[in-house]
């Protein structure tokens, strides 16, 4: 019988200071977790009960989709990541130290380069292919910013998959066996959530899906449609383009004009009287090894992923101002694409700069900007491309319905690598034909303990957590209003055991506090049911039952409390799961 009293629950009355969102005060104020260091926690008994039912139903899943559990290293050898390029790529988030003999390691943010080196070293024939394999373990990465409590996270719980295949129709079928899990894996743990289209940023590879707990505090932004199934990460969505009608008459000579100190797209809008899509902005960005000028229109967002993507880019940044006056003799704000030497920038613009037909340009001389400047005419683009943030209101890709927008937390990822690590780490197989070939490969990951904040930040009150059932710490919480009679104490021990017998997990308030205080606490706590033993438990054979979900108390005889107990569980679970053994 677990006693409140004797279990490690320090609830906290007052809101942290540093906690900005719900799921990081209710962690810290129901006593589930407390924080080390800036993004590293301890979780604490009641949060370790539901990170294990998290854990128990992602392993069912997986096993049921014949991924096969194991367990590598946290600590990688450099000589890996220098193999795939990484060490250098994957930047400062990458915790680095040596061992006492000076050699490099990383602790693994990831383990594609750990996976890949196994199984070549252990597979070579298409006989042993495919094979899927996963793990649950701790990954560790630098945030430049961590916040939000378990949701941006240093040190973190995480499942990564990653499957082997000799065909891309194999990876296909794994990729959506993987796919059909974790949609069965959010639903069960009580999310709601969207698949949506996303970009594989430094774990590379093609076909990228995000799982997105849906929650206003979400660090992610999710275009979507209500016209069928579309949903994509801002930095994926695909902007339809149009042509528009194109107006009659010759655009007038260009003319510079006098604008000091005009230097933003709003300023410019006022000081010229006109809307922000005349307007051409002209950014100058460092592509890898080259100088790049992107246009796009003034009431329009560069999407710096659609950028890096057009040239298989491995860094993409601002060109410094240094940079910017060598090339355009101006400082940012007053740059253009007119008279640039097309030897030493190239460029680009986003497809509906077409549709500037009059437009605004700055004029590569500090305090002035062109007029009447057309496109083609005036200046040449190598290549229009899509390469804007999607708005509200553009067109769906799919169904050109109206896009909306929604804010989310990424809980799990589907990668689709290809053979971007078997040709690097030479992970080959011999086919039928004894032909060696590079092993197709997906990867596969779910933020675990992040899910934690996720099912919290989409199921609270003003007075606490409200868990679903299926991953609540306990299914039942006992409260006798005073402990120390007797016959409430007694009564209180006896549903306790009746209830675990009957494969509920109850957790028994059995501290001499004042009723008023258990009770705040239950609610901060968030069981689903709330069961208070009075003395009407021995006067008249009764407790009350309180479903925290909505609030609804329940009179119940003793007689009746565990098969009441159980249809109340059940009615507020939407999984359809069996919860309890007998």
């Amino acid at each position: 019988m677990l006693k409140q009293s004797q279990m490690l629950i320090p609830t906290l009355r007052e809101v942290p200071a540093d906690a900005e969102i719900a799921s990081h005060k209710l962690l810290l104020r129901a006593g589930m977790a407390r924080q080390l260091a800036s993004g590293i926690y301890t979780y604490l008994p009641l949060a370790i009960r539901t990170l294990h039912k998290i854990q128990a139903i992602v392993r069912e899943e997986m096993n049921r989709a014949g991924a096969q559990e194991l367990l590598m290293p946290a600590m990688q050898p450099a000589e890996l990541w220098h193999q795939t390029g990484r060490w250098d790529v994957y930047g400062p988030e990458l915790v680095r130290l040596q061992d006492r003999h000076e050699r490099p390691f990383a602790l693994g943010p990831t383990h594609e380069e750990v996976i890949t080196s196994l199984v070549r070293d252990e597979i070579n024939s298409y006989k042993k292919l495919p094979i899927n394999l996963y793990q649950i373990q701790t990954k560790f990465r630098d945030e430049v910013r961590p916040r939000f409590g378990l949701i941006r996270c240093r040190e973190f719980i995480m499942k990564d998959a990653y499957s082997f295949d000799t065909t891309q129709e194999g990876l296909d079928r794994n990729f959506q066996a993987m796919y059909d899990a974790y949609t069965r894996i959010f639903t069960r743990v009580g999310l709601n959530f969207r698949a949506v289209e996303a970009d594989a940023g430094a774990i590379g590879g093609k076909g990228t899906y995000e799982f997105m707990a849906l929650c206003e505090i979400g660090e992610d932004t999710i275009a979507y449609s209500e016209e069928g199934d579309f949903a994509a990460n801002l930095e994926k969505a695909e902007v339809v383009y149009t042509p528009s009608a194109k107006p009659e008459g010759e655009v007038p000579a260009a003319q510079k004009v006098h604008t000091p100190d005009v230097r933003t797209i709003e300023q410019l809008t006022q000081a010229l009287n006109v809307e922000a899509k005349k307007i051409i902005k002209s950014l100058i960005y460092r592509v890898d090894d080259q100088l790049v000028m992107v246009l796009v229109r003034g009431d329009h967002e560069l999407n710096e992923v659609k950028l890096k993507n057009l040239y298989d880019a491995t860094h993409v940044g601002m060109a410094s101002e240094a940079e910017l006056r060598e090339l355009t003799g101006a400082p940012a704000g007053f740059v253009g694409p007119v008279g640039l030497d097309a030897k030493k920038v190239e460029i680009i613009a986003d497809q509906f700069v077409q549709d500037v037909h009059d437009g605004i340009v700055g004029a590569n001389e500090t305090d002035y900007h062109l007029i009447h400047v057309a496109p083609g005419r005036d200046f040449a683009v190598s290549r229009f491309a899509d390469l804007r943030n999607i708005t509200e209101g553009d067109k769906c890709p799919r169904t050109g319905g109206a896009i909306k927008f929604a804010r989310g937390v990424e809980v799990g990822h589907v990668f689709k690598l290809g053979t971007k690590y078997s040709q690097a780490m030479g992970a080959t197989f011999l086919d039928e034909n004894g032909r060696s070939q590079p092993m197709i490969m997906g990867c596969y990951g779910i933020g675990v303990s992040r899910t934690i904040a996720a099912v919290i930040e989409q199921n609270n009150d003003d007075d606490g957590i409200i868990w679903p059932v299926a991953v609540a710490p306990f299914h039942v919480h006992v409260i006798p209003v005073n402990v120390k009679v007797e016959e409430q104490r007694q009564a209180s021990e006896q549903i306790t055991e009746q209830l675990q017998r009957a494969g509920i997990e109850v957790l028994f308030d059995d501290r001499p506090e004042r009723a008023g205080v258990k009770f705040k606490d239950a609610d901060l706590i968030g069981l689903p049911l709330r069961i208070t033993v009075s003395d009407k438990a021995a006067q008249e054979g009764t407790v009350e039952v309180r479903v925290r979900k909505n609030g609804e108390n329940h009179v119940v005889k003793l007689d009746e409390l565990v098969p009441t107990v159980k249809a109340l569980l059940a009615s507020i679970d939407h999984t359809g799961q069996e919860l309890f053994g007998e």
